[in-house]
């Protein structure tokens, strides 16, 4: 009897429309016994690290340290144009100094990533929660704050300033997609069961392309946001060709990343030795 497979995936809109038809059973696993769990994504890092999961979604900020370790699933990631992390501030008009307090959602998310490599004075970085920086922000019990997630679509009811889009800067320096995560298989469990894997998570998003609506209810299960045209808004951003397959421009995001990273010395290797399966 093989081994359950242990898969985390996050609880944003994305994964949870992507993993739809998995999470319901309305994809077959075709002999493959799944257990997924779902987390925040800087649980979810920690947890990769850990090697507590055969699959899961990870910021590719943490597939940089782990190279060696894990590849990268073709379908399934989070990336384009228009996706980056905000930059927030309690106050309007400020920019960080080197004395502001700075939340980040998780040490090696790719926000914390940007915000290192293009404000790299700003060295008083607290980690939280990501649903945790805006009424942090609010409370002005710090000064700025990476937000990510329905965050994006809501900041501006919240009361907070925007600072700067720190994906519209990534994009003015690279002219590529942002590539902020995605779901990576241990090299351990091997290629043929990661191969079976990856045909079932495209299975999965397929079934929600073709009705979207039909996996509202699983990602309202988990969202932190409830109203579903916000949901809906995540999905149209965030669910896109390179999601399906990342293809030869999100190989060389990735590899865009893994130079800027190792140029601002955040990371001593590199994502150039991270394989797509």
């Amino acid at each position: 009897m093989t081994q359950p497979l242990r898969i985390g995936i996050s609880t944003c809109p994305n994964d949870t429309f992507a993993f739809h038809g998995l999470l319901t059973g309305v994809v077959p696993t075709e002999g493959l016994e799944l257990q997924i769990e779902l987390m925040d994504i800087s649980e979810l890092n920690s947890g990769l690290i850990a090697g507590r999961f055969d699959v899961a979604k990870a910021s590719f900020h943490a597939a940089l340290l782990l190279a060696d370790q894990w590849c990268v699933l073709p379908s399934g990631s989070a990336l384009g144009f228009g996706v980056g992390p905000l930059l927030l501030a309690a106050r309007p008009d400020e920019s960080p100094t080197a004395s502001s307090l700075i939340l980040c959602p998780g040490e090696l998310t790719t926000a914390t990533l940007l915000m290192k490599l293009f404000y790299r004075e700003a060295s008083r970085i607290k980690q939280v929660v990501f649903s945790d920086i805006m009424p942090e922000l609010k409370k002005r019990n710090a000064d700025f704050g990476v937000c990510i997630h329905e965050g994006r679509f809501t900041w501006e009811q919240e009361g907070v300033h925007l600072v700067e889009d720190l994906g519209a800067r990534w994009e003015q320096q690279t002219g590529a997609p942002l590539p902020l995560g995605g779901i990576l298989g241990a090299k351990r469990v091997g290629t043929e069961t990661l191969t079976r894997v990856q045909e079932l998570i495209a299975k999965s998003l397929a079934v929600s392309l073709e009705d979207p609506s039909s996996a509202l209810p699983t990602m309202r299960a988990y969202a932190q946001e409830f109203d579903d045209d916000v949901l809906m808004q995540h999905v149209d951003l965030y669910v896109n060709e390179w999601t399906q397959d990342l293809g030869d421009v999100g190989r060389d995001a990735l590899q865009r990343l893994s130079e800027l990273a190792t140029q601002g010395g955040i990371t001593a290797g590199g994502l150039a030795a991270l394989e797509v399966l």
